[in-house]
């Protein structure tokens, strides 16, 4: 057996599921990186990303009006949100150690690929979309139940608010400040492919900055430390 084989196989076990395509599945796990390095028809997971965040948002939605059958869909849209976004995601992701199993070029390993919310994010959807189309949303729902549907719940019952921070800061702002955030990127840095922003946050005098593998990212966490500065988080 190769040393991919064995990966897949490992991984397989950790998600309780056999796939009958197995170039599906290997396809789930190759990143663009890997796939340009390789210079042969090797297809990346990106079109099964775009299918597994449907796949996803349906399981999480029935999970979220089961358990909170009194919460409005306004509420429970936003609970959503927060539990498909990338950095929850990226934890699913981290409970099974999936960053080892993703096949990614030499560039993208040193700079820490394995690890970017962004990727683990993206492989963990493509992988629902890919057990989808090998076998059915029933087969990918049972998946996500037995292996991930605690750690989601522990992962909501964690967190301080699962409004986003942008819009979570927004709200405080107005309420206490008159007022809404201003954000500016004050550096970038990296090669077009990877760049790393810096953004700034100001309410009134307070400011907070932090960086971000996209401008959205950064914002978001620069939103967190307001937060947590004014004492609200």
């Amino acid at each position: 057996m190769s040393f991919v084989e064995t990966k897949l196989s490992e991984l397989e076990e950790k998600l309780g599921y056999k796939f009958k395509n197995r170039e599906l599945f290997y396809r789930a796990l190759t990143h663009t990186s890997y796939a340009f390095e390789k210079k042969e028809e090797t297809e990346n997971y990106e079109v099964l990303e775009f299918l597994g965040d449907s796949v996803i948002g349906l399981i999480v939605s029935e999970k979220l009006i089961e358990r909170f059958p009194d919460k409005s869909e306004g509420e429970l849209s936003q609970i959503r949100a927060f539990l498909v976004s990338e950095p929850s995601l990226a934890k699913l992701a981290r409970s099974i150690d999936l960053g080892k199993f993703i096949l990614l070029g030499k560039g993208e390993i040193k700079s820490g690929g394995k690890q970017k919310d962004s990727i683990l994010c993206d492989v963990f959807e493509s992988i629902f979309g890919a057990i989808y189309l090998d076998s059915d949303f029933k087969s990918a729902k049972k998946v996500f139940e037995n292996v991930f549907l605690d750690k989601m719940w522990q992962i909501l019952e964690e967190t301080k608010t699962y409004k986003d921070y942008k819009s979570y800061l927004q709200e405080i702002t107005q309420r206490d400040f008159k007022t809404i955030p201003q954000y500016r990127v004050i550096k970038e840095k990296g090669p077009e492919h990877s760049k790393e922003f810096t953004v700034e946050c100001r309410v009134n005098e307070y400011v907070s900055t932090a960086c971000g593998k996209s401008k959205k990212e950064a914002e978001q966490l620069a939103a967190e430390k307001m937060l947590e500065k004014l004492g609200i988080l």
